[in-house]
């Protein structure tokens, strides 16, 4: 039994409006389209699309339930997720734009760092803990798992490509190394700043 057009509709609007707003992980996509350049934003694109995607259907196949049932895993998620949010911030903060063959102390996220980041992101649970609630009726059947990855890996695509090539984008405007510094603040500013609903729901 498949989900209901309806359903369909807003769920996918729900999947848009939670992708492309700003969050932690489109924030760290235009920061690092900026400092290292769209190709080697690619792993970190990848593991963003594919571990959201697999969290999702765990949720779906019934892992949200323990979660559930033990809210005392959310809680330490949470604070494990804004600790290293802040760590991330500090690193972007204190990044500085990479010249062509020239390497970088910290580099971009990998493909590992960014799936497993999805599992502490707190945007990325306010996602996942609206669908099985908000959405319920789309994780009854196996069916609907499906669909609603798939809407996942597409939606998940095209956003993060897009943060990212914006990000790039900006690398022959700002060209001097004081202004990608200046940049990489103020997104070291915003990730924290991204923090403010987890501690508002302490």
């Amino acid at each position: 039994m498949s989900m209901s057009q309806s359903l369909f509709y807003a769920f996918l609007i729900f999947m848009v409006v939670m992708y492309f707003t700003p969050g932690p992980n489109n924030i760290m996509l235009l920061s690092s389209g900026l400092t290292y350049g769209f190709r080697r934003t690619i792993p970190h694109i990848v593991g963003i699309v594919i571990g959201f995607a697999f969290m999702v259907a765990a949720v779906g196949l019934g892992l949200g339930t323990v979660f559930l049932a033990y809210p005392i895993l959310q809680t330490i998620l949470k604070y494990a997720g804004a600790a290293y949010l802040i760590y991330l911030a500090a690193a972007i903060a204190m990044s500085g734009p990479t010249k062509p063959g020239e390497g970088s102390g910290r580099g971009p996220m990998t493909f590992w760092g960014a799936a497993m980041f999805q599992w502490i992101n707190a945007k990325g649970w306010v996602i996942v803990i609206g669908t099985i609630t908000a959405y319920a009726a789309i994780a009854r059947f196996p069916l609907n798992i499906a669909i609603q990855t798939l809407i996942s890996l597409l939606v998940g695509t095209v956003s993060t490509v897009a943060w990212a090539l914006f990000g790039s984008a900006l690398r022959p405007v700002l060209t001097s190394e004081r202004l990608v510094r200046a940049f990489n603040i103020l997104m070291a500013v915003l990730l924290l700043a991204s923090l403010y609903p987890v501690f508002m729901d302490a």
